[in-house]
């Protein structure tokens, strides 16, 4: 299992394998400590065993979508 430092992804960094408009690997969240799904079983990279974000903020897919287009 990663450790919260290495799960604790900048929001601007390039996309992980994992990332999709819906979910994140790792945690993009600003403050994870006031994220409203921190730590809940099944939802939060922190404590997922495959270490993906199921419910990432609503300017994620934004974001995706932003960090998609500079890929190309």
């Amino acid at each position: 299992m990663k450790t919260e430092k290495e799960l604790k992804i900048k929001f601007s960094a390039p996309l992980n394998d994992g990332d999709t408009e819906t979910q994140t690997y790792g945690c993009r969240a600003n403050n994870p400590d006031i994220c409203g799904n921190a730590y809940m079983d099944g939802v939060c990279a922190f404590v997922s065993s495959d270490c993906i974000c199921k419910k990432p903020s609503s300017a994620w897919k934004r974001q995706y979508m932003k960090l998609k287009g500079d890929a190309k």
